[in-house]
Parts: C-alpha cells; structure tokens; sequence
C-alpha cells in the first residue's frame, strides 16, 4: 500500500480536510484529539459569536452541517441569526462529525515531522506512541495550538509564561472562570474573547475591568435586524469588504504582503458579539484609549501602567486575564523539523502558499490559521473550511492522489 497523507490536527479544519481527501479515494492518517480546542481551552458557558449559517464544518457530501447534527441528535435547532451557539453544542457536534466522516483518527501526538531524503523524498512522522511511520504529504491543521499571543509587556510579568496561577494568564488557559470569585481580575483586550470573558468573569462574583487600546467605549456589533440592506450578505454579516473576504479569498493571495499583514490583524477584528452588550453594560468597568507601557508584581499584585492621549496611570488586580489573540509564529510549530522549518517561504506572517495551499516546501500544505496570511481573514473562522478544503483536497489529489 503507498505511504498515506497525513493530517495533522482534529479541529474543524483537519476533519474537514480529512473528510474531503477520503472522499477522493486518497490514503488518509489522521493525528490529534479531536476539537481540543473547543472541548479544553475555552470557558464552559461560552457562546459562539458566528451564527449559524457561519458555524458548519465542510463535508464533501451532504448531511453534516450544524442543523443536521440538531435534526439527527433531537436538539435545540440553531438555524436562524438570532440564534446563539454554546460552545459545548459545537465541541458536540465536532465529535459527531469526527465519528460519521473521520472514524479512523488516531488520537496520538506527533512528536515530528522530517524529510531525510531531501526535496523529492517522503515524509517521516514520529508519534508520541513510539510509532515511525512515512506519509507522502502533511496537511498541518493545528489550529490555535501554541499560537496564544502575549504582547511583551505583559510576558514581563511571566518569565515562564503565562499561567493561571501566576500573575498573567492567556485566555486560552481557562476552562472554568468561576475559580475568580472574589477576586479583582484586569482583562486586557477588547475583541470577543475578552468582552465574553469579563462578562462571565464578572456573572461567576469577580470583580472585572477591562483594559483596551480601542479610544472610546468597547464596541459591539449590530444585530441580525439592524444590518444594512444594500450591502451583501456574508458568513459575519453585510458589508463590501467581508463578502470579498468571504468568496473571494484567492484574489487576497495577490495582494502585497503588508497589506495581507495589516488586513488579517484588523479586518473582523475587536468588535463584541450583538447579544453580549446587554451582559456587559454595568457590570464590567472599563478603561480605554491606552496602552499598556510596563507591567510588574507589586506585593504578590500585577499591576499595569498606562500611559495615552496624554494621560497616565495604571490599573492592578489580583490576576491579569490577556485576551490578546493569536499570532502565526512557525517556530511555535515545534514538530516540524528545524531543517523542515526553514525551507518554508515565509510571507504576511505566516506560510506563502500557492493557490491549492501547498508551502515552498512540496508536499507540505497548511490550512486554517495558519493560511489567513496567504487567504484573508476568514481561514480564521470555522466557515473558511469551505472554502479551504474543498480546493486544499484537490491539490493534494493532483499531485500526490
């Protein structure tokens, strides 16, 4: 039998890529725990901010959207803009595209990823099961994993990295905020994660403000009744920009790469959910327009010094919660093996990659976030996987199948 591709991850984007490749009849190996994400790293009780329409994984064939998985299981039917996702039902319905589409995924780790044979040869994996076993392409799809961004000035505060128990924590790091209660918590941030996870900060008995460089108040988005009507219609609501985005996701290959750069960071970028304001007002103080100048532990207390518009000041707590993204970094993809990494052209901040997301190096592509340096924003959301997949499986096949 030829070696198989390998995929790498077991999010929305690796079982959606899997799915599509084993529809093609091609030889598909699987790694990772599917939807950790979603399961381990993000706050029981949160919801998701895309609406339905933009929240079904892609499948090469139908039956598999998030509304079949509502239909097929008796659940709550989420069909409509009005309504909102809990994380724990798209964690659930992840899992239940994995076991109809992708049975054979094989929950192991992979330690490694090499080509000792140089440009033409195969791909070598080493398992943290003690297998060794050769793939004749790698699909990485590892989502946000070792991506969580903490801006310098707070890493200060967390020589070894941000903790829960420590000073400093990555929004990443939290399952269950309800270990606050009672204490002072500073968020830092102003996108949905952090308007989200003050406010469940604040409903489990913390005390919660959040810090924003965002000049005003923190911002929310509009909902389903107040989009404008004269504008398309797109997966994160009706606007020119987000309907290029959208469908149109080649054409952002062509762009220069700082314009690439500047349009991931900013386009859909801080702007809370429309159902969370409610939640919000009165319940979270805020200070905004600043940035955060130095950052350090006073008497067992983080605190933070502000400086902006030409005031100053600063802000402590007990825990600093930094709600500040992910960045594309390969060099936090640790498995790729270091003479792997530096053969990947590098462009925008993330992988340059070819119309069928192949990287310079042949036979290793990328899909999810780390292609929206290369396709725009929307490879940062589940809906890119149908946009993403679809085309990433059809490379594959022509030049591996």
């Amino acid at each position: 039998m030829s070696d198989p591709v390998a995929v790498i991850g077991a999010g929305p984007f690796g079982l959606s890529t899997a799915a599509h490749l084993r529809a093609r009849g091609i030889p598909v190996r699987v790694f990772g725990a599917p939807m950790v994400s979603w399961r381990s790293h993000m706050p029981a009780g949160m919801l998701l901010k895309s609406t339905p329409a933009a929240s079904s994984i892609d499948a090469p064939q139908p039956g598999h959207t998030l509304l079949d998985y509502c239909l097929q299981t008796g659940g709550v039917r989420y069909e409509s803009d009005w309504d909102i996702i809990p994380v724990e039902t798209f964690a659930a319905y992840g899992l239940w595209f994995q076991e109809r589409l992708v049975p054979e995924l094989e929950q192991v780790r992979v330690v490694s990823v090499d080509r000792p044979g140089g440009r033409g040869g195969r791909f070598e994996l080493k398992l943290d099961s003690g297998e060794e076993c050769a793939a004749r392409a790698v699909v990485v799809a590892t989502g946000l994993t070792g991506l969580a961004h903490l801006p310098p000035e707070l890493a200060a505060m967390a020589p070894d990295g941000p903790s829960p128990t420590g000073p400093v924590s990555h929004s990443s790091q939290h399952r269950d905020l309800r270990r606050f209660a009672g204490r002072e918590v500073v968020v830092v941030g102003a996108g949905q994660s952090a308007l989200e996870s003050a406010v469940l900060l604040a409903e489990a008995g913390a005390t919660v403000r959040v810090v924003a460089r965002r000049h005003g108040a923190v911002a929310f988005g509009a909902p389903p009744d107040r989009q404008p009507r004269l504008r398309p219609e797109s997966p994160f609501g009706r606007a020119w920009s987000l309907y290029a985005f959208s469908y149109h996701a080649e054409a952002f290959r062509h762009l220069p790469a700082p314009a690439r750069q500047f349009l991931v960071r900013r386009v859909l970028g801080p702007l809370g959910a429309w159902w969370l304001r409610e939640r919000f007002a009165g319940k979270v103080r805020v200070t905004a327009g600043v940035k955060i100048t130095r950052a350090e532990v006073e008497d067992g207390r983080p605190v933070l010094r502000l400086g902006g518009g030409g005031r100053v000041g600063e802000v402590s707590g007990d825990h600093v919660l930094a709600a500040t993204g992910y960045r594309m970094d390969l060099s936090a993809l640790g498995f790729l093996g270091p003479e792997l990494r530096t053969r990947v052209a590098v462009s925008a901040g993330g992988p340059r990659l070819d119309a069928g997301y192949g990287s310079s190096v042949p036979g290793l592509y990328f899909t999810g976030l780390p292609a929206a340096a290369s396709f725009g924003p929307i490879m940062r959301f589940v809906c890119g996987t149908e946009y993403a997949s679809p085309r990433l499986a059809r490379a594959v096949a022509a030049a591996h199948g």
